[in-house]
């Protein structure tokens, strides 16, 4: 089930960054960003939108947040800046901190999270 919950939200953060530097983001974009092949980035978008976090322009291919896709891929992102930065001031160099902030973002719990976010105000 974590595996799953970390895929989504994989997707959902790398659209958010996307749509920060693009104006139209496809599966194509995700795909490149993400090192993925088309036939998983397909699938992976389609149940994004099953769930109702994105919808699909059917034109363009644009792929567009909805109120709950957004908020979701935007708790994702903050955690994972939260995380980092807390790496950061325990003493890991950036490029490692930001490595391993991507994977524990998806397993930790929101217990902790606010410990982190303490961590980093002082």
């Amino acid at each position: 089930m974590i595996k799953n919950r970390e895929s989504e939200e994989m997707y959902l953060e790398t659209i958010l960054l996307l749509h920060n530097t693009k104006s139209i983001v496809r599966s194509v974009d995700v795909c490149e960003a993400l090192g993925y092949v088309k036939s998983s980035v397909s699938r992976g978008v389609n149940l994004l939108e099953q769930k109702g976090y994105i919808k699909i322009d059917r034109e363009t291919g644009n792929l567009v947040f909805t109120k709950a896709g957004k908020e979701k891929a935007e708790n994702v992102y903050e955690r994972h800046q939260t995380l980092t930065k807390t790496l950061i001031k325990l003493g890991a160099n950036p490029e490692l901190a930001e490595e391993n902030a991507c994977r524990i973002e998806h397993v930790v719990s929101e217990d902790l999270m606010k410990v982190f976010r303490e961590f980093i105000k002082e």
